[in-house]
């Protein structure tokens, strides 16, 4: 950040040695002092990060292991509060070994307070981006950073709800780093520090959009012109190995873009990504299916998607294009089916504008979950079922050489598709 401007920290009443009377804690914080330059484990204020200005909040681990207590505590609250006056976003830059024990229950309710603080920002559109650094442990990942809309980690950091010194010596690795967080899905992306300044700054940009939502437009296709004859045509021109996938499309689309990464409760899915974009200068949240049977991770994370874009006053661009949703016992017991009712909700629920392109295969409820249901194109590449062909011959007891009659039946084409109102148009 630039031109950094210190918020004036709210008046805490101190009694001596802090509110339990804690022998020697007015000596420990004068050391801290001393060694940290720092009167409190938490600074607040407002910077420049790249174009636009944000609230940071920035914990110093060499004050008291960047323990909060009633005075830091305060300080991330006013922090809020003031982005909430200004409209800013929030940028929590987080050290800390959790609740300072010198200041026992007083300390800990702190966790409450400040989970309220990021609840009223969520509620009025204000973003909050957390950067997890060595160590993020305690009440501040799970108050704190946990709740954040967008999860960054420095590299090798620490991150777990208990500290090294309270666990078990035996539970140790990754499960409790930064890289582990990341393959569990509670945490987007791994950030150097060389690197962090200019993803900070896309972050602010893509989060504090300066326009009202407006749909998004559709992408332009790569795709053949001419839609398919038939509907087993229609079946082998989505399937085919060379049509564009989503990735494709994004990158010919969106000029910057960052992508979110898992659903929060311990998965990801490299066949769903979402994020968000910069398109002829304006924000668009995207969730894109890339071809696979996605998991119930991946619907989570696109569910995740489409509530923060809507909390953002973003629109969102929804490309479908899966075989159907991952059916085996794994998914099963993953959860499956709430986890493609969170996406219908999800969609059912948005106030911003949701515009889905259908970019090629349209598997039943797995694709259905994603589409709009009044702003949907198709490319001529592209079909949707209520059923895979195959699946059909084998529901209704035929034999696989009747499976392109079963297409044709099934009407998928998409053609077929606009004259049953499906989608609005084939994209040209």
């Amino acid at each position: 950040g630039r031109g950094f401007e210190e918020f004036e920290p709210p008046a805490v009443r101190d009694a001596v040695d802090g509110p339990l009377g804690w022998p020697g804690y007015d000596d420990q914080r004068a050391r801290a002092t001393d060694r940290s330059g720092a009167d409190e484990s938490v600074l607040c204020g407002r910077a420049q990060v790249g174009e636009r200005s944000a609230v940071l909040v920035a914990f110093d681990f060499a004050y008291l292991g960047g323990s909060v207590g009633e005075a830091a505590g305060a300080r991330i609250v006013a922090a809020f509060e003031r982005a909430r006056e200004l409209r800013l976003p929030v940028i929590s830059l987080v050290a800390s070994g959790g609740s300072r024990m010198q200041e026992g229950i007083c300390a800990l309710r702190q966790l409450q307070e400040i989970a309220r603080a990021c609840l009223l920002a969520r509620r009025e559109g204000i973003a909050h981006i957390t950067v997890l650094r060595n160590p993020t442990t305690g009440g501040m990942w799970a108050a704190l950073s946990a709740a954040a809309d967008v999860v960054l980690a420095e590299p090798g950091a620490a991150v777990a709800f208990g500290g090294s010194r309270v666990r078990s010596a035996a539970d140790t690795g990754e499960a409790f780093s930064a890289e582990g967080k990341l393959d569990d899905g509670q945490v987007d992306r791994i950030v150097g520090p060389a690197e962090l300044p200019s993803v900070l700054a896309d972050l602010v940009r893509l989060l504090q959009p300066q326009q009202s939502p407006e749909p998004a437009p559709v992408p332009k296709s790569q795709a053949s012109a001419e839609p398919p004859a038939t509907g087993w045509e229609a079946v082998q021109r989505a399937r085919a190995a060379d049509r564009p996938r989503a990735q494709s499309y994004l990158d010919a689309y969106f000029t910057t873009r960052f992508e979110i990464s898992g659903d929060r409760v311990g998965g990801r899915d490299e066949g769903m990504l979402c994020g968000f974009g910069e398109h002829e200068g304006r924000t668009i949240a995207y969730a894109a299916q890339t071809g696979t049977a996605n998991t119930p991770a991946g619907f989570r994370t696109a569910a995740r998607l489409i509530r923060l874009a809507d909390q953002l006053d973003i629109p969102v661009l929804t490309l479908v294009d899966t075989p159907g949703a991952a059916n085996d016992a794994a998914a099963e017991q993953a959860a499956i089916g709430p986890a493609i009712a969170e996406v219908f909700t999800a969609v059912a629920d948005a106030e911003t504008p949701i515009t889905t392109l259908v970019i090629g295969e349209g598997g039943s409820g797995g694709a259905l979950a994603l589409a709009s249901p009044d702003r949907t194109w198709i490319t001529a590449d592209a079909y949707f079922a209520v059923i895979a062909p195959e699946s059909s011959a084998a529901i209704l007891k035929r034999d696989q050489a009747e499976v392109p009659d079963l297409a044709t039946h099934l009407q998928l084409r998409p053609q077929d598709l606009l004259n049953h109102s499906f989608v609005q148009g084939l994209a040209p």
